[in-house]
C-alpha cells in the first residue's frame, strides 16, 4: 500500500499553495468549497501577519508584515508611497490584495478577499469600509453544500470610498469616483462621478 499520509501543509511555501487547484478554481468564479487544506492554511498563514500587525506600534514592523500578507513588491514603492493601513485591519488572505502608490484606509477596515481586490493610486478609504468578493448561493439546498462563490473587485485611482460604505463583488469603481459614507455599493461607479445610498445610486458627476 502506497503512503497515504496527508502532505504537512505548513512546509509548503505560499507560491505553491497559491499554485493549487483549490487557488485556481476559488479565483475562476466557479463554485468552489473554502474549506480545503491549502484554503485554511493561506488564511492560518494571513490570520498570523494580521495579528503582529495589528498589534505592533512599530511603522518597520507593520511594513514587513503587510509585505509578507498583500500582493505587493516594496521595491515598486517609495517609502512614502507605501500603502498605509491603520490598525486593526482584517482580510482572508491579503495574497489577493494589490495597492497602487499613496493608498490610505482607515481603522477597522475588512476586506473579504477570495477574489482579487485591486486599487490603483491615490485612493482613500473611510474607518470601517468593507470589501467583498465573495458570495453563497440564494438557493437554500445549495448553500448546504457549503460552496462560495467569487468576483474581483476593482477600483480604480484616486478613488475615495466614505466611511462604513461596503463594497459587494463583482464591482468595478472608475478613477476619481467619491462613494458617500455608509453606502452599499452593488454596481459599477462610472469615473468621476459621486454615489450615495443604500443600494448606492448616481448623485452627480464630479468636476475635474
Amino acid at each position: 500500500m502506497g503512503d497515504s499520509t496527508p502532505p504537512d501543509m505548513t512546509q509548503i511555501s505560499d507560491s505553491e499553495l497559491l499554485q493549487s487547484t483549490s487557488v485556481s478554481t476559488m479565483l475562476s468564479g466557479n463554485p468552489y468549497f473554502p474549506n480545503t487544506p491549502e484554503l485554511i492554511e493561506l488564511r492560518t498563514r494571513a490570520r498570523t501577519h494580521l495579528f503582529n500587525f495589528n498589534t505592533t506600534t512599530s511603522p518597520v514592523i507593520r511594513t514587513q508584515c503587510l509585505t509578507s500578507l498583500l500582493d505587493i513588491c516594496p521595491s515598486s514603492f517609495t517609502p512614502s508611497s507605501f500603502p498605509y493601513i491603520e490598525p486593526p485591519f482584517r482580510c482572508d488572505y491579503g495574497k489577493f490584495i494589490s495597492f497602487g502608490p499613496n493608498c490610505y484606509l482607515n481603522f477597522d477596515c475588512v476586506f473579504l478577499d477570495c477574489n482579487k481586490i485591486e486599487f490603483g493610486s491615490d485612493c482613500m478609504l473611510g474607518p470601517g469600509v468593507h470589501i467583498y468578493t465573495v458570495n453563497h448561493p440564494l438557493n437554500a439546498e445549495e448553500r448546504l453544500t457549503k460552496n462560495e462563490v467569487t468576483k474581483k473587485v476593482t477600483i480604480g485611482n484616486n478613488v475615495w470610498i466614505g466611511g462604513r460604505a461596503v463594497i459587494l463583488p463583482g464591482v468595478t469603481i472608475g478613477d476619481n469616483a467619491v462613494i458617500g459614507a455608509s453606502a452599499v455599493v452593488s454596481r459599477d461607479v462610472a469615473a468621476n462621478t459621486l454615489v450615495a445610498g443604500v443600494p448606492a445610486k448616481f448623485i452627480k458627476n464630479l468636476d475635474q
